[in-house]
């Protein structure tokens, strides 16, 4: 059985989850490649796209929601441990697209991948499919406008990638619209980017009307934070086809598709997967355009 190659888009409400599916199968056309996009999301009412396989085929939101008097988020959690306990049918519809590289839209309550086990069984019942998957987590460009926003990103997205278990890739998102509150950030942008020494980080949430009041716990927030040391931040625009391809390379060599793909790839792309898409002198002007 050969290897199915994918992503599982996740991150917060008003990341650009969905948005971000429809951008990144279009860009992955255009090299090539046989995209589905799989939306496993029961509340996504507003996707771009035309879902190859679409979860509301098997279980409706709105449905769940009447029947058994559950809020959005009830609902939500039960789609998924629905999904989960009839995996066989998602098993099923990726199987039959052998020939596809997968993008899995996921729902954007971050209860699902930090305290719930459903989605990373699932992706867990795939990976025993020999369906490759990388975990690609958004998270917008404007909460580095705020120390708090910041570090709550970070707790985030450490959680995820412990409970996942999966490769991962971390995107910043919206980072055209960066420039629009740049005034208010606090440093420069690779400090956000990169994760750099956290203990001005430290400083800044001292110095915060609401954030001084918890200065034993931001400290100890930051030290869980930098102790494991896994979270950095690839700038993403969706119309920027250099971010695009940033983002593209990343994911290939995190989830292995570099290597068992079938894609034509030319000597430039090749290099570029080699190094990461761009010099950091390449990616400092591409960054340095937007402000």
């Amino acid at each position: 059985m050969s290897l199915i190659f994918g992503q599982l888009v996740i991150g917060p409400p008003g990341s650009g989850k969905t948005t971000y599916c429809y951008a990144m199968a279009k860009f992955l056309e255009k090299l090539g490649r046989k995209v589905a996009v799989i939306n496993i999301d029961p509340a996504n009412e507003n996707m771009q796209y035309t879902p190859t396989v679409d979860i509301s085929e098997l279980i409706k939101h709105e449905e769940v929601m009447s029947h058994y008097g559950l809020g959005p988020n009830g609902a939500l959690v039960y789609c998924m441990e629905f999904l989960e306990a009839n995996i066989k049918w998602l098993i099923t519809k990726v199987l039959n697209l052998k020939d596809h590289y997968l993008i899995f839209d996921c729902p954007g309550q971050v209860e699902l991948y930090t305290h719930h086990n459903s989605v990373s069984v699932i992706a867990e019942k795939l990976g025993q499919n020999l369906v490759r998957l990388c975990s690609v987590h958004l998270v917008d460009s404007h909460h580095c406008s705020d120390a708090g926003k910041y570090l709550s990103s970070l707790i985030l997205c450490t959680t995820t990638m412990l409970k996942l278990g999966l490769p991962h890739v971390n995107v910043m998102t919206k980072f055209d619209e960066m420039k629009k509150f740049s005034h208010c950030l606090d440093f420069n942008i690779d400090f956000y980017t990169e994760v750099l020494d956290l203990n001005y980080l430290l400083d800044k949430l001292d110095e915060g009307p609401f954030t001084s009041k918890y200065k034993k716990l931001n400290a100890a927030f930051v030290s869980l934070v930098e102790d494991y040391s896994l979270v950095s931040f690839i700038p993403l625009d969706i119309s920027n086809q250099t971010l695009l391809l940033q983002v593209k390379n990343a994911v290939d060599k995190a989830n292995g598709y570099i290597f068992g793909g079938n894609e034509p790839q030319d000597v430039q792309t090749l290099l570029a997967c080699a190094v990461g898409a761009m010099s950091e002198t390449e990616k400092m002007s591409t960054i340095d355009a937007y402000f």
